[in-house]
């Protein structure tokens, strides 16, 4: 396509990728490479000393974990991406990169509990703190700016809540502060919701997720707004910490992100139909899900999301003993920790994604003994609804014996 913006569909199969510079294969080739090789040593001098572009070490870059970078940032709206290890390793390289001993984050009511680990560490060693709270409203946001804040960090939709945060009320006040926004997208993808360009600064995935959507993969990745930032976030804290990217996963990556939108499709299409059988259960206290019109922010979910994703909390009746006798009346469902893959997974919050936060934070973050979060995977729903279906009929009888 020539002078012409693509479409994300259309980007997530082609962008950053140009077969005539790979010996015209259709598929990126993976660069299965820890360096190279220079053709002499002025070539070194000046590729070490940024005066000539090209490889160095794939520490510092590698031809597949290119490819992918400029596909990320192309289809998020940013100008610069950087692939990472993990998704915490791309959330500990922004925390790092934004702030210094004494300055205060501000973070979303709810956030994932290796991320709370995170920020808990650098307060304790390093005297960063941090507040969650509450951001359905630019006073709300307001209210917790203290003068050493340098961050807001967000999750939206918060895991594993489904807590929505107002992105505009955000922008709004972060604009007027001058403070940096970080925005992790996991739970929408780049399909459904884009915070670059709501005016956040940086935008993060655990990229094992939606991203790859096969669950054989580990991964994370950061997109930013300025290209120029990107490369000293590449040259500094990812070069130095070296959470880097393997080429193999960036290829698995790259194949998975191909399919991105058609498996968005079909996660919400399937999240919905789950959503409706829920709404039928008299076991079921309360369901969580963005595009629920009994959601409390279902008009802030229609503003910055375009769906609501394959994501589904709810909580049942009882507590922690018949959330995990549910669990264990599943059998085509299977419980496990990630999402975003072809299989439906469940889990129990409160003893697994989020048992490393006190409880006493679990409850301020509405994360409650009998709250499960769902995945809603791609197989036919009839066979989902069907194993929700038996392990509510398990449960029920031992509630009523209570």
């Amino acid at each position: 396509m020539r002078n012409k913006e693509m479409n994300m569909e259309t980007a997530v199969i082609h962008k950053g990728y140009n077969s005539s510079e790979h010996h015209d294969s259709l598929v990126t080739p993976l660069y299965q490479t820890s360096t190279y090789s220079f053709a002499n040593a002025q070539e070194g001098e000046d590729r070490f000393a940024g005066n000539s572009e090209g490889n160095i070490y794939s520490r510092l870059g590698n031809p597949t974990v290119r490819v992918l970078e400029e596909r990320m940032a192309e289809i998020e709206g940013g100008q610069g991406a950087l692939a990472f290890g993990s998704g915490m390793a791309a959330v500990s390289a922004t925390l790092i990169y934004l702030t210094k001993a004494g300055d205060h984050v501000l973070c979303s009511r709810g956030i994932y509990g290796c991320t709370f680990g995170l920020l808990e560490i650098m307060e304790e060693k390093y005297g960063i703190t941090h507040d969650l709270v509450s951001m359905t409203t630019e006073q709300e946001v307001e209210q917790a700016i203290r003068p050493e804040t340098v961050c807001i960090y967000v999750e939206t939709p918060i895991n594993p809540t489904m807590e929505l945060v107002n992105l505009q009320a955000v922008m709004a006040v972060a604009k007027k502060h001058g403070i940096r926004v970080v925005v992790d997208n996991t739970f929408s993808s780049p399909y459904l919701q884009n915070p670059l360009r709501m005016g956040a600064d940086f935008v993060l995935h655990s990229a094992t997720k939606y991203l790859n959507g096969h669950g054989d993969v580990v991964g994370g990745v950061l997109v930013g707004r300025d290209a120029d930032e990107m490369q000293h976030v590449r040259m500094t804290v990812q070069k130095d910490v070296g959470g880097i990217m393997s080429p193999f996963d960036a290829w698995l990556l790259l194949r998975g992100l191909k399919t991105l939108h058609v498996r968005m499709d079909r996660h919400v299409a399937n999240a919905q139909k789950v959503l409706e059988f829920l709404k039928r259960q008299e076991l079921v206290k309360k369901i969580y899900y963005p595009f629920d019109v009994q959601h409390p922010q279902y008009e802030i979910a229609k503003q910055q999301m375009r769906q609501g994703g394959g994501l589904i909390s709810f909580e049942i009746e009882g507590g922690k003993k018949q959330a995990q006798q549910f669990l264990d009346s599943l059998s085509l469902i299977k419980i496990a920790v990630s999402l975003g893959d072809a299989e439906t997974l469940i889990q129990h919050p409160a003893t697994m994604t989020h048992a490393a936060v006190p409880q006493e934070n679990r409850e301020a973050m509405g994360i409650s003994d009998s709250l499960l979060r769902l995945s809603v995977g791609l197989e036919h729903t009839d066979d989902l609804i069907a194993d929700l279906n038996y392990a509510f009929e398990q449960v029920k009888p031992k509630l009523q014996e209570i």
